[in-house]
């Protein structure tokens, strides 16, 4: 059984304009719930999810081993609403996974996408460390989301 504590409900990509949407059944999708760290590097940047429960965490590295041949996206939310989204199409996204969670790194050889890449993590840095939460998504389906430490 999964506690409050291990999945959220995503309902990242999805569209809000702030009012209810009439006749449309709402998408929700539960995924595990992390500490999501970004990092830049030399050649782009690295999203660290940590889980803190091990079924969060199995759940986690099994939705990105099936997933992550798709594109990844990061959907930063404050209060419901999309404040940022920041879809990495212009580099080459590979995920790993670690002791507690996965290390998503997404890189680029060409100078431009990759200014391109770490402008996305700095986005990503500034909305998260401004009360944001952030849903990593690959192929458009989230599979994990959080909040920086």
């Amino acid at each position: 059984m999964a506690s409050g504590s291990v999945m959220d409900r995503s309902a990242a990509g999805q569209p809000h304009s702030g009012t209810p949407q009439t006749g449309a059944a709402p998408s929700w999708q539960a995924v595990p719930r992390c500490t999501i760290r970004f990092e830049t590097c030399t050649d782009g940047f690295r999203i660290l999810c940590e889980c803190d429960d091990q079924l969060a965490c199995g759940t986690l590295q099994n939705l990105c081993r099936t997933l992550s041949q798709g594109m990844c996206s990061c959907v930063c939310t404050k209060n419901g609403i999309c404040v940022a989204q920041c879809n990495l199409c212009f580099c080459s996204c590979s995920c790993e996974p670690t002791t507690k969670g996965v290390c998503i790194t997404c890189r680029s050889g060409d100078k431009d996408c990759c200014r391109m890449t770490q402008a996305c993590c700095e986005c990503l840095v500034t909305c998260c460390q401004s009360g944001c939460a952030c849903t990593i998504c690959f192929g458009g389906v989230p599979v994990c989301c959080g909040t920086t430490a």
